[in-house]
């Protein structure tokens, strides 16, 4: 009798190259100064090493997109356009002093990232190659992270900081959780090292299925998640947790083919419960769980509701870089949730056009059919997975600087996903018998392979 695996089917030979395909070379630089955050001065302006990056490949990206070398262009890749041009009418409208430095810094990092994405991330082979990269990044961090966790002392940017003439990402002295520093990592704030973890996760547990073995994507998703958890951040805490009950429920719900759809109808049933049965708003009641404590939830929750005043009351070209209306007591200005910020920033407007692009792009690639390419098929899921969650997870917290060039370069690495061609599964013929479906074989279907 046939066992059936978790882990999938047996790697066809195609799939094999898979786990030695190479990683673009651009991309590769691009991964190193995320992970060495490399801070200095060229002349009036402050530089990190990514951004030199993204200075020297954007234009050749921008060419590359117009000129229809990574295909045609979609909706999401004017909506993400228009969203860069809108941002710069912002800035220009609120803060005309500061529009070319901020709208070239910020626009460098969400446009270049995005395009890094789409340019060199286009087949199977390529999102092989970097989800193999980051998930090693893990392992390679892994005497870094369990030293911080245990000093508080995020050794990588203290290293850079050592170098004269050179300089690296604040570290910040957050408190204690739980009886364990939080682990910052090269990043801006724990809080980013945790969100990394989230999207390398789904990558080595789903994307690998029949790639490698059931053992290989448990200790590697045992890495990454385990090493998101040291950030000790609730927003990238939901984001795996979210992923951890996605993969659990197909896992689950295998057999059924419209399991998403029930998903979805549970996911509105609980929303419309919650609305009926409680003084709170769905969203708020969402945001008091989505935390460690609740004087957090309540914190958020009052920042929420001034955030959105601040949108009503400046609906187009929202503020800018100004300073945002709230209570007196709130000292600090910092606004915990990434879509708010881009609404009370850019207004309405740059809000629905950045949020637009996301949801249009992770809604094509959702409705793709790959039932008769399995390795697509967990490509497609590891990487709406990963976005899935991050969705929730922005709600909870905010992303600058290399992470969210980072979050915006992998949404860019799964566009080729709306247009990829299927390949017909290729079956090893040693020892299989002439009918690919017999219950007897020890390779799966591909309508099994599918559901998986």
């Amino acid at each position: 009798m046939r066992r059936v695996s978790l882990a999938g089917p047996t790697a066809a030979p195609g799939d094999v190259a898979l786990a030695s395909a190479k990683l673009p070379f651009p991309v590769l630089i691009m991964l190193i100064s995320i992970l060495l955050p490399v801070e200095f001065n060229l002349g009036p302006l402050a530089m990190t090493g990514l951004r030199m990056v993204l200075i020297v490949m954007i234009l050749p990206l921008l060419a590359g997109l117009f000129s229809g070398r990574y295909g045609r262009l979609m909706a999401v890749d004017w909506l993400f356009l228009a969203h860069f041009f809108w941002l710069t009418i912002a800035l220009a409208v609120n803060n005309p002093d500061r529009v070319i430095q901020q709208a070239g810094s910020v626009g460098l990092e969400f446009l270049g990232g995005y395009l890094m994405g789409r340019a060199y991330i286009r087949t199977r082979e390529d999102f092989a190659a970097l989800s193999r990269a980051l998930i090693f990044s893990f392992v390679l961090m892994l005497p870094f992270t369990a030293y911080e966790t245990i000093t508080g002392t995020p050794l990588i940017p203290t290293l850079i900081d050592k170098v004269p003439g050179l300089g690296s990402v604040n570290i910040v002295y957050a408190d204690p959780r739980m009886g364990l520093e939080r682990v910052q990592g090269p990043f801006d704030h724990p809080i980013h090292f945790g969100i990394y973890a989230s999207v390398a996760f789904p990558l080595a547990f789903v994307a690998f299925d029949g790639v490698r073995s059931m053992r290989w994507r448990v200790l590697m998703s045992a890495i990454v998640v385990g090493s998101g958890m040291l950030a000790l951040s609730s927003g990238a805490l939901l984001a795996l947790l979210l992923q951890i009950g996605l993969i659990g429920w197909s896992i689950m719900f295998r057999s059924i083919t419209w399991r998403w759809w029930l998903l979805v109808g549970l996911f509105v049933t609980a929303y419309v419960g919650i609305d009926l049965l409680s003084n709170r708003t769905p969203i708020k009641v969402f945001m008091s769980y989505a935390t460690f404590s609740a004087h957090t939830a309540y914190w958020r929750g009052i920042i929420f509701d001034w955030g959105m005043k601040n949108v009503w009351a400046n609906p187009i070209f929202g503020l800018g870089l100004r300073d945002w209306v709230r209570p007196s007591y709130m000292h600090s200005g910092s606004m915990d949730n990434f879509w708010l910020v881009m609404a009370v920033r850019y207004g309405i407007p740059g809000f629905l056009l950045v949020a637009g692009g996301y949801a249009l792009a992770v809604a094509q690639i959702m409705r793709r059919d790959f039932s008769q390419d399995f390795r697509l098929l967990v490509f497609r899921r590891a990487w709406v997975f990963t976005f899935l969650g991050l969705s929730f997870a922005l709600c909870t917290v905010h992303v600058w600087g290399a992470v969210y060039s980072f979050v915006f370069f992998m949404f860019g690495s799964g566009v080729w996903l709306i247009r990829a061609t299927e390949q017909q599964d290729e079956i090893p013929d040693n020892d299989e018998p002439s009918t690919p479906t017999s219950r007897y074989t020890r390779f799966a279907s591909l309508r099994e392979r599918a559901q998986r």
